[in-house]
């Protein structure tokens, strides 16, 4: 049996998890689905001062109030910069890292900044015109889609209304702030990414490449597995992401 924390991108909350969830579950795994501030059932905590930091103290908190040990922490798209964070505070906690259509920021660079111009830009309006100058609203499908550059393959309007109804305007601080990354975990931690909306081979040209963002995954420490489908697994292929979750635990 092993020990999953499981935390959503954003807009989401642990609800997102609970195919993928109650697949690992009958596996005989423990689960834990994590709600961020201001997300999912903890809506009503949202306010301005909310921030990367709030967010990665969400999931430190969870982990030692709960006394778990040898974790599986996954992250989802924006929820990379929170599970890096995490990990990095306390890696003794940590067996397994993974980025599920994601991957690990670079110290001292914000969510909004990894941004292309016209998204980050659309970001910023959303935030002034629907978002209060201080939330982050989710996009239109279209928005997501075409400006964004987020894969909507697999999502049929049961999913889609699913993420809508769901989804939570974000607080802003959650995306400007920068991550820290004081003491980077080591190579004892194993690292996976799991890529879904682009394949493995693109990553490694990549690495081959030297591109800044993506040379820490170059490591020995390092393991790569596609579950081909758009960007939110978790509701387009739940089975599949559920069972290569599952094997990482073997590893």
């Amino acid at each position: 049996m092993a020990t999953y924390v499981l935390v959503p991108g954003a807009w989401l909350g642990a609800w997102a998890w609970d195919r993928v969830a109650a697949g690992l579950r009958e596996g005989g795994h423990d689960v834990h689905p994590v709600s961020l501030t201001g997300l999912g059932e903890r809506a009503s905590e949202a306010e301005r001062t909310v921030d990367l930091e709030t967010y990665i103290a969400d999931v430190v908190d969870r982990i030692e109030a709960e006394d778990l040990a040898d974790v599986i922490l996954v992250g989802h798209s924006y929820a990379g910069m929170v599970v890096t964070g995490a990990a990095e505070r306390i890696p003794d906690r940590i067996s397994r890292l993974v980025y599920v259509d994601s991957g690990p920021f670079p110290d001292g660079t914000s969510f909004l900044e990894t941004m292309e111009p016209e998204a980050r830009e659309l970001t910023q309006r959303l935030i002034e015109e629907r978002g209060q100058g201080w939330l982050w609203p989710m996009p239109t499908w279209e928005e997501l889609e075409g400006i964004m550059h987020a894969s909507l393959e697999g999502l049929g309007e049961p999913e889609r209304e699913a993420m809508r109804a769901g989804a939570e305007p974000q607080p802003s601080g959650t995306i400007t702030e920068p991550l820290r990354r004081p003491s980077p975990v080591g190579a004892d931690v194993r690292k996976v990414l799991v890529t879904s909306s682009f394949p493995v081979a693109q990553v490694k040209e990549m690495i081959a490449g030297g591109h800044p963002w993506f040379v820490e995954l170059a490591g020995p420490e390092w393991r790569f597995v596609e579950v081909p489908t758009g960007h939110w697994p978790m509701f387009s292929a739940p089975d599949a992401l559920g069972e290569a979750l599952d094997q990482i635990a073997a590893w």
